[in-house]
């Protein structure tokens, strides 16, 4: 999908629909709209390089397993961005070439190697497996194949007779079955086993570098999604490979937030607030959110670079007519409550802070880390919520040009009338969800381009259009003056 920005001094190539978002033209989205996000994280099980739905608590534990030793991310990050609230969640699991998956080899009767069997994922986990092949006490002359995990029987296989081909059909038919795959090495009976394990899973975790996370935008670029988040890391120059990364992708069309933070050391220091400030300095950008606080649940202490996740799913499980400014959250208290000085500093500072106000947790002022504004940008800029209205009328347009009108419609007159009336139409949707305003708004060919004198005449293929729009907002402060007689 072509899309992006655009330059009448360096035309775009590719065919598509590119947009300018200027001060004066801001513009807005389809009301209601719920976002989608992605998720790197780290794991000992599940699949390694593809997205996965995940929908609750209880499919975080079955495609990832719950434990979060030995560097394991998945549970905690996919958890936290749950409680916010996303439409969809999509876990990407990233490893080194180390990973693999736990194996064993079962013999015939011959003290022949006849059956092998592999874990359906890389990881640690499969090492937990273990295999028993014994005659079956319900049916007299058959044998059954029980994978344990632990003490824990996971699934129980009848294969006939203990033959090669009937155990493979067992396993690997088996529509339940979501641990282990066979594979024949040599025909025959299966010899019994007792409590044999699965060894040689490797989770891939300690090697993997910057350069894994990397690689891993490579792919969430073909993916479709509105915000990613990151499983707690806080190397300065990962994150400054995702900051450049939002940067170019947003510039090329495709309109994504990236919520980061810092470490707990770091949200509890004497010296907190310039480092979540510098941190958010270091970003600039309206397509990057830098959480400035640490938070606690159920007396358990998460960084800031922990509860990004969490923003994530906020932000995106948002429709666009609210904002984040005062969201509630599910957290106990903050690690560290910034003063009132400080909080200002935040808000001066492109700082997302939660704060305690004695009686819940919740989110000061929904704000990204754009600070320094760019020409045609104003300061709607540096809040989340106009940055999704934005992102969001973008892509829908993008889409409705590229399936009905380029390639499919004339350039003439009746074409672009066609197309300026499908786009107003658009824009009435909105104002009735008051997401605009609901006068003023137009959507007309842009006088620049078209008229008795314009400046520049377009090329056959081109159509210049022109949007005029108010956005709304929500009341972030409320100023009164009170009489007392």
């Amino acid at each position: 999908m072509a899309g992006g920005n655009w330059s009448p001094t360096d035309m775009p190539v590719l065919p598509g629909l590119y947009m300018n978002f200027v001060a004066a033209a801001g513009t807005a989205i389809q009301p209601g709209a719920r976002g989608i996000v992605v998720a790197a994280v780290k794991a000992h099980w599940g699949p390694v390089g593809q997205f996965v739905e995940v929908s609750d608590e209880a499919a975080i534990k079955e495609m990832f397993s719950e434990g979060e030793n030995g560097g394991a991310t998945a549970f905690t990050t996919l958890y936290l961005t749950l409680l916010g609230g996303p439409k969809t969640l999509l876990a990407y699991r990233i490893a080194s070439d180390s990973a693999a998956e736990a194996t064993i080899s079962v013999n015939n009767t011959d003290s022949v190697t006849a059956l092998k069997l592999t874990a359906k994922y890389p990881g640690i986990r499969g090492n937990d497996f273990n295999v028993t092949i014994a005659d079956s006490l319900a049916v007299s002359g058959t044998k059954e194949l029980k994978l344990y995990e632990g003490t824990k029987l996971l699934r129980t296989f009848a294969i006939g007779n203990g033959d090669v081909t009937a155990a493979l059909a067992a396993i690997n038919d088996d529509e339940s079955n979501k641990w282990i795959v066979a594979s024949k090495v040599a025909d025959g009976t299966l010899t019994d086993v007792s409590g044999q394990s699965l060894t040689g899973g490797d989770s891939g975790i300690e090697g993997i570098t910057n350069a894994d996370y990397v690689a891993a935008l490579v792919a969430f670029e073909g993916q479709e999604f509105h915000v990613l988040t990151l499983d707690g890391v806080t190397e300065p120059a990962l994150r400054s490979s995702v900051v450049a990364w939002v940067k170019r992708v947003r510039s090329e069309g495709k309109g994504v937030i990236a919520t980061l933070g810092g470490m707990a050391s770091e949200d509890t220091a004497t010296d907190a607030v310039s480092k979540a400030v510098n941190r958010s300095a270091g970003c600039n950008h309206e397509g990057i959110v830098n959480v400035g606080s640490g938070a606690v649940l159920a007396d358990k202490e998460y960084s800031s670079a922990q509860i990004a996740a969490w923003v994530a799913g906020l932000i995106a499980g948002q429709s666009l007519s609210q904002s984040t400014t005062y969201a509630e959250s599910p957290f106990d208290d903050v690690t560290r409550r910034w003063t009132r000085s400080e909080q200002e500093k935040a808000i001066r500072s492109g700082v997302f802070l939660l704060i305690h106000d004695g009686r819940k947790v919740k989110v000061l002022r929904g704000m990204n880390t754009l600070t320094t504004l760019q020409v045609d940008q104003n300061n709607s800029w540096k809040k989340i919520r106009t940055i999704r209205v934005m992102d969001a009328i973008n892509g829908d347009l993008q889409r409705t040009a590229e399936d009905v009108y380029i390639g499919k419609v004339n350039n003439t007159e009746e074409g672009r009338l066609a197309l300026i009336g499908a786009c107003k139409e658009y824009m009435r949707t909105l104002a009735q969800s008051n997401v605009i305003e609901g006068t003023g708004y137009d959507v007309l060919l842009d006088p620049d381009y078209y008229g008795s004198s314009p400046a520049k005449k377009p090329e056959p293929d081109q159509v210049f259009l022109r949007w005029n729009a108010r956005l709304t907002d929500v009341m972030e402060q409320i100023f009164g003056t009170f009489y007392v007689e």
